[in-house]
């Protein structure tokens, strides 16, 4: 998520150079903000699937999926909103927006990648050191 704030820069900088740069820029752009962000609801949906208070129940851990796709939707619908606002100041607005989001979202996110990587190191090192003693 982080490396998509330097790429929308980048966009913003150099892509009225040349068709060429800004197909480039636009993918590059497009793929490290769309990639994470749909990672982002699986990933969210099945750390809060794993909750113990969602244990066997299915119906509850369909509410919790559909309120994070819920939640996209209004992000999906408003953001055009903001940006139409926005817009009427210039691009650049646009631009510092879109940053800020990536790395309010990156933040939000860092916990739980965190979170993950410990827990994995835990298990390699509990791994390892049941190998050790077999």
């Amino acid at each position: 998520m982080y490396c998509s704030i330097p790429a929308l820069f980048l966009y913003r900088i150099y892509g009225s150079v040349s068709m060429r740069v800004n197909i480039a820029l636009m993918m590059l752009a497009g793929m490290l903000v769309n990639g994470p962000y749909a990672l982002i609801t699986t990933a969210v949906s099945a750390d809060l699937g794993t909750h113990s208070s969602l244990k066997g129940n299915s119906r509850a851990l369909a509410t919790v999926t559909a309120i994070i796709d819920g939640t996209g939707s209004v992000g999906a619908a408003l953001g055009p909103l903001l940006t139409g606002f926005i817009s009427a100041q210039g691009w650049n607005g646009v631009f510092s927006m879109l940053m800020l989001a990536a790395f309010i979202a990156g933040l939000l996110l860092t916990r739980l990648v965190v979170a993950e990587i410990m827990d994995k190191v835990q298990r390699a090192r509990e791994h390892s050191q049941q190998s050790y003693r077999t």
